[in-house]
């Protein structure tokens, strides 16, 4: 299996959710079943099936956090400097609207663009990634052709 990269606050948070999920939540849905269980018919209770249908999302949630947490290859950022790579944290200028903006490289199961966390394989970070400060970079992405100048590049 391919090793999955991310970042230790990635993966803290991950494990956390994990933990959340089988500590609170899987106790809390068994609970929901026994007490729709208890109101009698199964084939028409409601709150039954919804009961079952979030049970199976969580057991799901479950599993795909237990097999990413396997995979995950933990990488600290602050050991790594030069060109931008993963764990990097960019300060680029959009060089139309001279708008900056600032985004860490990280894995995929942590991503968040609204937090400033960028995919490792969006198209933004792939045309970043190999790239120096002072470098322009042409990005094709879904809302059209961007061109962003590297300001900056941090490893923290």
């Amino acid at each position: 299996m391919e090793k999955i990269p991310m970042t230790r606050g990635g993966f803290v948070a991950l494990e956390g959710e994990l933990k959340h999920l089988k500590s609170v939540e899987r106790p809390a849905i068994i609970q929901a079943i026994a007490e729709a269980r208890a109101l009698g018919d199964l084939s028409e209770n409601a709150e039954y099936h919804s009961a079952r249908e979030k049970q199976s999302f969580i057991e799901g949630r479950i599993k795909e956090l237990e097999g990413v947490i396997s995979l995950a290859e933990v990488i600290d950022p602050t050991t790594l400097s030069g060109t931008v790579k993963f764990g990097a944290t960019v300060t680029v200028v959009d060089e139309d609207t001279d708008e900056e903006k600032v985004w860490q490289i990280v894995g995929e199961y942590e991503a968040n663009i609204e937090k400033g966390l960028l995919n490792v394989k969006s198209p933004i970070a792939r045309a970043l990634i190999g790239k120096d400060e002072g470098d322009s970079v042409e990005v094709r992405t879904p809302g059209g052709d961007r061109s962003y100048e590297i300001l900056k590049i941090e490893y923290r």
